[in-house]
C-alpha cells in the first residue's frame, strides 16, 4: 500500500511541474490573444473543477489522492481507477499541449 501512495505522490509531482510550465505558456498565449477556450476538460472527463489553466485540476487531483490515504480496501478498489484515469489524462493532455505549443 505504502508503494502505491509513494507512485500517486510521484505522478503527482511530475504533472504538477508540467502544470507550471504549461500554466505560463497559456497565460504568454491569452496576452498574445490567443488560447481562447473556456475550459481545459470537458464534462465526460472525470473531473469536476471546470477551469482555464491547469493548475487547478493538479489540485483536484492531489486532493483525490489524498482521499486514497485513508481509504479502506473497497473504497480504494471504488476510487483508484477514477485517479488513475485523471494522471493518464493530465499527462497525455500536457505532452500534447506542450508539442502543439513548440510547433510553429
Amino acid at each position: 500500500m505504502q508503494a502505491l501512495h509513494q507512485q500517486l505522490h510521484d505522478n503527482l509531482q511530475l504533472i504538477y511541474r508540467k502544470a507550471i510550465d504549461a500554466d505560463a505558456a497559456i497565460d504568454s498565449l491569452q496576452q498574445q490573444g490567443k488560447g481562447k477556450f473556456s475550459t481545459i476538460f470537458d464534462a465526460q472527463s472525470g473531473f469536476t473543477t471546470e477551469a482555464r489553466r491547469f493548475g487547478p485540476y493538479v489540485k483536484e487531483l492531489a486532493t483525490d489522492i489524498e482521499g486514497l490515504k485513508n481509504a479502506d480496501e473497497a473504497e480504494l478498489e471504488k476510487q483508484l481507477p477514477q485517479v488513475v484515469k485523471k494522471i493518464e489524462l493530465l499527462f497525455k493532455t500536457l505532452g500534447e499541449f506542450k508539442v502543439t505549443v513548440k510547433a510553429p
